[in-house]
């Protein structure tokens, strides 16, 4: 899918009526307000001067900022600084004409500034503000730094993730912001939806900790009825089996899952030994768990003689799940991200079409679009103070020379 269109009134979507302000920066704070944006609200963000520092993360081309063209896209981008009493000023004027409030900031940083939820709300009933931490505004823990990582660890995620002979890695993307984005967006729509009722706004507590803590829930159980501490498994899920990465014949490695009774008696029938499925080892869910080594290395057998696409074309054809272990590549060759408009050709100024990941989840009949790529800091301020809180360009060149906005820089990189 292309979209080389860069016009807010292209905005679509089943959230469009949704005036959305984001503040703060880094993963979980963007991403929360991209899943809005992405579905019709329209969300200014604001940034300091320096830029948000996601534009800092990942690969640039030409200075340019490729993670910044994805996670900002579909926004009106706005440079205030928020450390001048006036730039707050701004915001709060920005604020009390939001539906939605999205922050990051460190807990209490807001109610310094008077944009704490009980100041706005005065004026805003019906907002909602969605604050977004490492654990929590309140508890003994509130006033910790906070990043993904961090909320992965006391979480008790990093801990089963990864070999058991080794230290846990982590996965090569921001992964707990990620899913605290997710909450964050998903309480934002229960409160949207509450406000419907009531008229009154309330405030989502996400927190990345917690948000990676839910993703530990068959673990918590089998700790307190039994005692069990969750260990890293490597690629196997644990008591699910066979259910792990299997090596080929030309170095690469194929995922199989056929741990209920019927899918695995067609794995078995793949791999020459139907009987596999009547040993007692390997008959029942159950005891294939408590035997994965042995039936593993029947797999691994099977598979290490064999290329990856005939790996595949076998077990596809048998209904057994399976896949290569993709790399990016392999996406972009694969007809079906491309059939499900999961790669997105956008528009940019500088670098032309630039592919990011698409829209998610589909929606039949008020799907979300793709009209803008991120674009550069304080690309819109211009526009957003006069359009939206009516100065004047004079008042607009005072801000700005006082260092309270920035507008876009021009193609030589002067304002």
């Amino acid at each position: 899918m292309t979209t080389a269109e860069n016009n807010i009134s292209d905005r679509t979507g089943p959230l469009k009526g949704l005036r959305v302000i984001e503040l703060g920066s880094m993963v979980a704070g963007p991403f929360c307000t991209r899943l809005m944006a992405d579905f019709g609200a329209d969300v200014i963000k604001i940034e300091q001067p320096e830029g948000d520092a996601v534009r800092s993360m990942g690969s640039r081309r030409e200075g340019q900022s490729l993670y910044g063209t994805s996670i900002f896209r579909n926004k009106r981008l706005v440079s205030i600084n928020m450390r001048q009493e006036e730039g707050r000023e701004l915001v709060r004027s920005l604020c009390l004409g939001a539906d939605i409030v999205v922050e990051n900031f460190r807990p209490g940083t807001l109610e310094r500034w008077g944009l704490g939820y009980d100041d706005l709300k005065k004026e805003n009933p019906g907002l909602i503000l969605v604050r977004i931490s490492g654990f929590g505004q309140t508890g003994p823990y509130s006033n910790r730094s906070g990043y993904g990582v961090v909320g992965e660890a006391v979480s008790g995620l990093r801990e089963i993730t990864g070999d058991p002979d080794r230290p846990p890695p982590r996965v090569a993307t921001s992964l707990t912001d990620y899913i605290t984005g997710l909450y964050g967006a998903f309480g934002a729509m229960m409160a949207a939806v509450e406000r419907h009722q009531t008229g009154i706004g309330q405030v989502i507590d996400a927190t990345l900790y917690e948000s990676a803590f839910s993703f530990m829930e068959p673990h918590v159980p089998a700790f307190q009825q039994l005692g069990k501490v969750a260990k890293r498994a490597g690629s196997r899920l644990p008591g699910n089996t066979p259910n792990s990465i299997y090596p080929t014949l030309d170095n690469r490695f194929v995922v199989i899952a056929a741990a209920s009774d019927p899918v695995f008696y067609r794995l078995a029938t793949v791999i020459g030994r139907p009987g596999l499925a009547e040993d007692p080892r390997f008959k029942t869910a159950v005891a294939r768990a408590e035997n994965e080594d042995d039936c593993d290395g029947f797999i691994s057998n099977w598979t290490q003689m064999r290329p990856v696409e005939k790996i595949e074309e076998e077990l596809l054809a048998a209904k057994v799940p399976a896949a290569r272990i993709y790399k990016i590549d392999d996406i972009f060759d694969d007809p079906h991200f491309r059939e499900r408009e999961m790669l997105v050709d956008v528009e940019d100024p500088k670098l032309g079409n630039v592919t990011v990941a698409g829209v998610v989840p589909k929606l039949s009949g008020t799907p979300g679009r793709i009209w803008r790529a991120g674009a550069q800091c304080g690309e819109d301020t211009y526009d957003v103070l006069r359009g939206e809180l009516n100065l004047s360009q004079a008042q607009v060149e005072r801000l700005e020379k006082n260092a309270t906005v920035k507008g876009p820089a021009s193609p030589s990189g002067t304002q």
